[in-house]
């Protein structure tokens, strides 16, 4: 390498690059007559994001000639697609112990833990501060959908690095669509913004990458290396993982609505007025009043229970029976 690249890049150590895949179910069968889901584990396996995600972190460490692990939250069955990872050109799988549904700080505290383990130590400071990640994953995934996780694996990386290690934190770049290496730990990724523009960003290590679906197809792999793969060890991490936050059946959003249409007899202009929300057929109020604070409250309060943002009040409890009451 350059000087000039080891002046852009700095005195990079240990750098590693890290893969995250999930163990998704990519089809459901549906029950037609309970409506009950049913996962097949045998049609489980990398989603499109996690694919891309594969290749990108294979092509960095093709161009940096740096081993790339590849790394997983879920239960045995999840080995699977560890296998294919290690098939297409990983050096190591690691699996953390979890549930299949974990949810985002479950999954993200599992690879935080796993990441900021020493292999050869078993000394997480040890590690932290002889290595320098690359993690790369999918933007996000089909058992949750949410797209957290490698928000919040930065966040809980860039929190344990601190400014001890001279790093001070940890960068993240999230929907990306195309990663080109440059000198060693620096990427430049290119991502969608509003109005069909692209950023272009230039990250360095330690960092958090998260690529599209679609943005790179995963390499086929060959025969031997499937059959090796077959063989090939498991790094089985268990830890204590944090509660899972309860679910809620409050809906996120309110219910639509059903609008009467407005009378056939009117013009139509009015016509056209009362559907786009001009007319009173909306329960809108544009009246301007001037209230105190505590009846400015109660009025938004009672605006957003009819539009259905917020629920009807519970009726007031009955008042407890006086002396005279009891009496009789």
């Amino acid at each position: 390498m350059s000087s000039s690249a080891m002046a852009e890049t700095g005195d990079i150590l240990g750098l590693q690059v890290t893969v995250l895949v999930a163990h998704s179910p990519l089809a459901v069968e549906v029950d037609p007559l309970t409506g009950e889901v049913h996962i097949d584990e045998r049609l489980s396996g990398l989603s499109a994001a996690d694919q891309a995600a594969c290749e990108w972190a294979l092509r960095l460490g093709d161009a940096w000639s740096v081993p790339v692990a590849v790394l997983t939250v879920g239960p045995p069955a999840a080995d699977a697609t560890l296998r294919a990872v290690l098939a297409a050109g990983a050096a190591r799988a690691i699996r953390v112990d979890a549930d299949a549904d974990a949810d985002p700080r479950m999954v993200a505290a599992g690879v935080i833990a796993a990441l900021r383990r020493d292999p050869d130590h078993g000394d997480p400071n040890h590690a932290q501060a002889a290595r320098t990640d690359i993690v790369v994953a999918g933007s996000w995934s089909p058992r949750r959908g949410s797209g957290a996780v490698p928000a919040l694996v930065a966040a809980g990386l860039s929190r344990g690095r601190g400014r001890g290690h001279g790093i001070g934190g940890v960068a993240q770049a999230l929907g990306l669509v195309s990663l080109a290496p440059t000198a060693p730990g620096v990427v430049e990724a290119e991502r969608r913004i509003d109005g069909g523009r692209r950023e272009r960003l230039r990250v360095r290590a330690p960092a958090v990458l998260s690529v599209d679906p679609g943005t790179a197809p995963l390499r086929r792999a060959g025969l031997r290396a499937v059959v090796a793969a077959r063989r090939a060890p498991i790094d089985v991490v268990r830890i204590a993982l944090p509660v899972s936050l309860p679910a809620t059946r409050v809906p996120l959003r309110p219910r639509p609505k059903v609008l009467l249409p407005p009378a056939a007899t009117l013009p139509a202009r009015e016509r056209v007025w009362q559907l786009t929300g001009g007319g009173d057929t909306r329960g809108t109020d544009r009246a301007v009043v001037r209230l105190d604070p505590p009846q400015a409250a109660d009025r938004v309060l009672a605006a957003l229970r009819a539009w259905g943002y917020l629920p009807a009040p519970a009726p007031a409890p009955a008042p407890a029976p006086g002396p005279d009451e009891q009496a009789r």
